[in-house]
């Protein structure tokens, strides 16, 4: 792959998937820490997700996402994305779900602040539902990256 990374392209997308990876896994445990959390409100234990929680979000999601995008971007503007390049649609409709997947973070780490208040309202069926986002949203995003469909 040519452009401004030149050799290093490689490695700066072995560290982009590596963070991804951490990011993903991450994403995956906060729903299910959240379901928990939620469940146990009005004990001790409670008190115990809003720590584990919250490492969690020190240790894992938030170097993560950062990463993920400072390497991202350095992908894309290594691929030509900002400059016009033809043939790159997936890689817009991959950012949108990437945007999408950061924003639910965001809700993640928002109602587990709430929990931590006390205040859980959405039903466990529903919470754990809500949970799968992740999975969908990484089908789809491998599925881009990878066939490149248009």
């Amino acid at each position: 792959m040519t452009g401004f990374l030149g050799l290093a392209y490689l490695w700066v997308k072995a560290a982009h998937i590596i963070f991804v990876i951490f990011w993903m896994a991450g994403l995956f445990l906060l729903p299910r820490y959240l379901v928990h959390h939620q469940e146990s409100l009005g004990t001790p234990e409670a008190e115990k997700w809003v720590h584990r929680e919250a490492l969690l979000r020190k240790m894992i999601l938030t170097p993560s996402i950062g990463a993920v995008w400072l390497l991202g971007i350095a992908l894309a503007l290594n691929v030509g994305l900002f400059d016009g390049q033809p043939g790159l649609g997936w890689l817009h409709a991959k950012l949108a779900i990437v945007f999408a997947l950061s924003g639910f973070q965001g809700w993640a780490v928002g109602y587990s602040k709430k929990l931590a208040a006390g205040l859980g309202s959405i039903a466990p069926r529903k919470l754990r539902m809500i949970g799968e986002v992740p999975a969908l949203a990484v089908i789809a995003i491998v599925i881009l990256a990878v066939v490149k469909p248009f």
